[in-house]
C-alpha cells in the first residue's frame, strides 16, 4: 500500500484561481495523461478534476518530492510561471499508504467536498476512474481502490444522514440568484452545455423560467439543452453576433481561457445598460477579471458560494464522525482485501505449473504407462489428476493467504 498515494490541491487551501491552472478537460487529458504517466514513471495513473480540487492518484514507488511536484505540475501545464509553480507547491497535500486511501474515501463520501453532503462527487469519481482505465493508465491497485471507494460512499449516503436534503453547487447558486428577485420572463443565457449548466437548466425550468438561449461549442449539444428547455440553441463561435440582449448569463465550460472577455461581454450587452447577473461556475473561470471589475453585475462564483458552504457544513457536523467510523472500517476491509489480491497474484503461477507437471508426467515420464492403459482407464486418472489439480491450487492460495495474513496480524 506504500506505493499507493494521492497530490491533492483542494479548495481547503489553494485559491480556486489557482487550481484551475492544473484542470484538463478530458480532450487534454487525453493528450496529455499517457505521456505524463511514463515520463513521471508511474506503475498507475488516475486524474480527478472537479469544481473546486484537482488529484492525482497515483501507483508509484517515487517519494513525492517538491522536484517530483514541480516536474509533474509543469508537464500539466507548461505556462505556468516560478510563483504559480511555488504557490501550487505550497498548498498541495500528498497523502500515502492508509492515509491516501482514507482520504480517497472521504472525498467520495463528500466529507472534503467544498458542499458537504453532496452526491454528484462520488459520480465525478467513477467517471474519472473510468475514463483514465479507458485510457490504459490505471491497474490492479486503482481498480481495487475505486471499486472499494464506490461501496463506501453508497453505505455513507445509505446509513448516516450526511446527505440528507442534499445540496449542491449549482443549488446554492440558484437559492443565491432566487434571492436577487429575478423574474420567471428573465432572459438566461447559458455558454456551455455540460452537467453543470444542464443541472441549473432543471431548476430553472422547475420554477418556471422559459426564455433561454444555449451557446456551446459543439451545437449539437447546444440543440439538446435548448430542446429540454424549449430555447434557442446558438454555435459558441458565433456569439459575437448575439444582439438580442440578456438579464441572467450562467456559463460553465472546460475552457482554459476567459470565454467572456470584456469585447464578447459588451456584444452580449446589445447597448443595455442595466445591472445582470453572472454565473460563473467554471474552473478556471469563464468570465475575465475585467467584464468583473469594468461592468454594473451581480457575480456569482464558485468562492462566492463558500459561506453558504459553511453554513450547510455546520448543519451535517453531527454526521460526519459516524461517516468516519464507516471510513475506518472500510479501510481495514480494504487492506485485507489488497493483502488477499497480492497472494493470488503471486500464485497466479502456480496453476500454469501444476498444468505443465500434468502434463509433462502423462505425455513424457509415464508415457509408456499410459499407453498400457485402455481409454476408460486414461479418462478416470485424467478426471483424478484434474482433481487434485484444483484442489492443490485452491489450498495453496487458502493456505498462504492464511499465513501471510496472520503475520501481518
Amino acid at each position: 500500500m506504500n506505493s499507493f498515494k494521492i497530490i491533492s490541491l483542494t479548495h481547503k487551501l489553494a485559491p480556486l484561481e489557482l487550481i484551475g491552472k492544473l484542470h484538463l478537460d478530458e480532450n487534454h487529458q487525453q493528450d496529455y495523461l499517457g505521456g505524463l504517466k511514463i515520463r513521471m514513471d508511474l506503475k498507475e495513473l488516475m486524474f480527478l478534476s472537479t469544481c473546486n480540487r484537482v488529484e492525482f492518484i497515483v501507483n508509484t514507488d517515487r517519494e513525492i518530492s517538491t522536484v517530483f511536484l514541480s516536474d509533474l505540475f509543469y508537464s500539466v501545464n507548461s505556462r505556468l510561471t516560478e510563483n504559480d509553480l511555488t504557490q501550487l507547491i505550497e498548498k498541495t497535500i500528498t497523502y500515502e499508504g492508509d492515509a491516501a486511501l482514507t482520504h480517497l474515501f472521504e472525498v467520495s463520501a463528500s466529507l472534503d467536498s467544498l458542499v458537504v453532503g453532496e452526491r454528484e462527487i462520488i459520480t465525478q469519481v467513477r467517471k474519472a476512474y473510468e475514463f483514465c482505465n479507458l485510457l490504459g493508465l490505471t491497474g490492479d491497485t486503482i481498480r481495487l481502490a475505486i471499486k472499494q471507494t464506490i461501496e463506501t460512499a453508497k453505505q455513507v449516503y445509505t446509513d448516516t444522514d450526511i446527505a440528507k436534503n442534499p445540496v449542491s453547487i449549482v443549488s446554492l447558486a440558484y437559492r443565491q440568484l432566487r434571492s436577487l428577485g429575478i423574474k420567471n420572463n428573465a432572459r438566461i443565457v447559458f455558454i456551455g452545455a455540460g452537467e453543470t449548466n444542464s443541472n441549473m437548466a432543471k431548476y430553472l425550468k422547475k420554477h418556471q423560467y422559459a426564455n433561454f438561449t444555449v451557446f456551446n461549442r459543439t451545437l449539437a449539444n447546444s440543440e439538446k439543452l435548448a430542446k429540454d428547455l424549449n430555447g434557442k440553441a446558438r454555435d459558441l463561435s458565433r456569439i459575437e453576433d448575439f444582439n438580442e440582449g440578456f438579464d441572467v448569463l450562467i456559463t460553465c465550460t472546460a475552457s482554459q481561457d476567459a470565454v467572456v472577455t470584456e469585447k464578447i461581454y459588451q456584444s452580449l450587452l446589445a447597448g443595455e445598460t442595466q445591472k445582470k447577473v453572472i454565473i460563473d461556475l467554471a474552473l478556471p473561470s469563464d468570465v475575465d477579471k475585467a467584464v468583473i471589475e469594468s461592468n454594473d453585475i451581480f457575480y456569482i462564483d464558485i468562492e462566492s458560494l463558500k459561506k453558504q458552504a459553511a453554513d450547510n457544513l455546520l448543519k451535517r457536523e453531527s454526521e460526519i464522525e459516524a461517516c468516519k467510523t464507516i471510513i475506518f472500517q472500510k479501510v481495514e476491509e480494504f487492506k485485507q482485501l489488497f493483502q488477499e489480491r497480492k497472494i493470488e497474484l503471486a500464485f497466479g503461477e502456480i496453476p500454469k505449473q501444476i498444468k505443465y507437471i500434468k502434463e509433462t508426467a502423462l505425455n513424457e515420464v509415464f508415457a509408456k504407462e499410459m499407453n498400457s492403459l485402455d481409454p476408460q482407464g486414461k479418462e478416470v486418472l485424467d478426471k483424478v489428476l484434474s482433481y487434485m489439480e484444483k484442489k492443490y491450487n485452491a489450498l495453496a492460495i487458502k493456505t498462504a493467504k492464511k499465513v501471510f495474513l496472520e503475520e501481518d496480524l
